[in-house]
């Protein structure tokens, strides 16, 4: 049901994002899929959070700023939505399994560079 939820709102996401470029749209909507499968746990102003909460609270952030033009790659939405509380400023921080937490911001940046280089090894279509 969680998953059904998720899609519904990227999709809702994906349809107000549309003055996005294609490129950034599907960059985001993978950091939020990438995020969504993870299974880590997300840290938000001192409280740890599961991977589909997360995954809602910075929806209902990615929302807002598209909503002010304040996103227009996926970079912003790292800086703008994923990175820390707009509430107190505390970082965002990730952890996965028995890793040590990390700052969501590089997280989901080495996500990003993963993801293009992937994307770089496919042909284009014709």
């Amino acid at each position: 049901m969680k998953k059904l939820l998720l899609v519904m709102l990227l999709l809702n996401g994906i349809c107000f994002a549309e003055g996005l470029p294609d490129p950034a749209r599907q960059e985001i909507a993978h950091l939020f899929s990438y995020l969504e499968t993870s299974g880590c746990q997300f840290n938000r102003n001192g409280s740890w959070h599961d991977a589909h909460e997360a995954a809602d609270h910075l929806n209902t952030k990615y929302q807002y700023l598209l909503g002010k033009e304040l996103i227009s790659s996926a970079e912003d939405f790292v800086a703008n939505a994923a990175t820390r509380s707009s509430m107190s400023g505390q970082a965002y921080m990730v952890k996965c399994k028995d890793a040590v937490p990390v700052e969501s911001a590089a997280w989901f940046l080495a996500e990003l560079e993963t993801y293009r280089k992937s994307r770089q090894k496919i042909p284009p279509k014709r």
